[in-house]
């Protein structure tokens, strides 16, 4: 079991909107979005694209439901844009979420991502960095890390499909390049299981520098499907191959054990992106949270 004292539940946003493909969900509205979360019993969320950008307005709109702001994607662009751009933009992102009560920021690399390009995701167009540009992500990851950790937040890398950093490989080279004081992993059971790893080995080896946790399904079927026909992230997306916990083929019982015995104190946050109109949102967050509730206690 978890103890909700140190455990605490988000759900992402995506599942109704989709920041990616907004089409996916451009019915739902902001407020639809965040009441159905907190009456599926969640209390806490990330941030989607119709969120307001009033700091003061979406706390407001949050609070009045018992929902709090745990984290928001950060896009990275050291490998595609001056330096100084990524820096400056991070700046702003960091203080908004200070503002808001997060102290946690997960962030991913995208200035040569094609998780959102018509590309085979498994291809030879998947981003493989130089060494000199992993030297300049690491270089970059260590400030944003120090930013980060002048106003007491956390910075953690989202290791992504589409991205430099989607293979185990991957992983273990950024974790043993960045500084384990100012940088460290957020853990997502979904996209590790869509890249062909297993994510209970990634998630023991790296708990201690694990700061955030997507709990993601994956239906391997698809998975199998997007890799032997050469899928985009998008298609696979929205052929299904992501789910919530418990409605697909990851087992999450050592993820939840490991988890529980390594002590982990911060959120857990439900994030499976799909097509709304084929799985409704609410009963899917409603399912997520019975499931949890069931194996973990919380």
């Amino acid at each position: 079991m978890l103890d909700p004292n140190k455990v605490k539940l988000a759900i992402a946003p995506i599942g109704w909107t989709n920041d990616d493909m907004p089409d996916l969900g451009g019915e739902n509205t902001f407020e639809q979005c965040v009441s159905e979360m907190a009456l599926a019993g969640f209390t806490g969320s990330e941030i989607g694209n119709k969120y307001p950008q009033d700091v003061a307005v979406l706390k407001h709109k949050l609070d009045v439901r018992g929902l709090q702001i745990c984290n928001a994607w950060f896009s990275t662009l050291f490998t595609s844009e001056p330096y100084e751009v990524t820096i400056r933009n991070f700046i702003a992102h960091r203080d908004r979420l200070y503002a808001l009560g997060a102290r946690v920021i997960g962030a991913s690399e995208q200035g040569d991502s094609i998780q959102g390009k018509n590309l085979n995701i498994f291809g030879t167009d998947k981003p493989v960095w130089t060494d000199a540009q992993w030297d300049l992500v690491t270089k970059g990851y260590n400030e944003l890390g120090a930013l980060a950790q002048e106003k007491g937040m956390t910075l953690t890398m989202h290791h992504h499909m589409g991205t430099g950093v989607q293979t185990v490989e991957e992983i273990d080279r950024f974790m043993a390049s960045v500084d384990p004081e100012k940088v460290f992993l957020l853990f997502d059971s979904g996209h590790l299981t869509f890249a062909g790893v297993d994510p209970v080995p990634v998630l023991k080896k790296y708990i201690s520098r694990i700061r955030h946790i997507h709990l993601k399904d994956c239906r391997l079927a698809i998975r199998d499907q997007a890799r032997q026909e050469g899928w985009s992230f998008l298609t696979a997306v929205r052929s299904g191959v992501f789910t919530v916990p418990g409605d697909g083929d990851v087992d999450f019982a050592p993820i939840f054990r490991v988890i529980e015995e390594s002590g982990y104190q911060g959120w857990v946050v439900v994030e499976a992106e799909q097509d709304p109109a084929k799985a409704n949102p609410f009963e899917y967050a409603k399912m997520a949270r019975g499931y949890i509730r069931e194996k973990t206690g919380l």
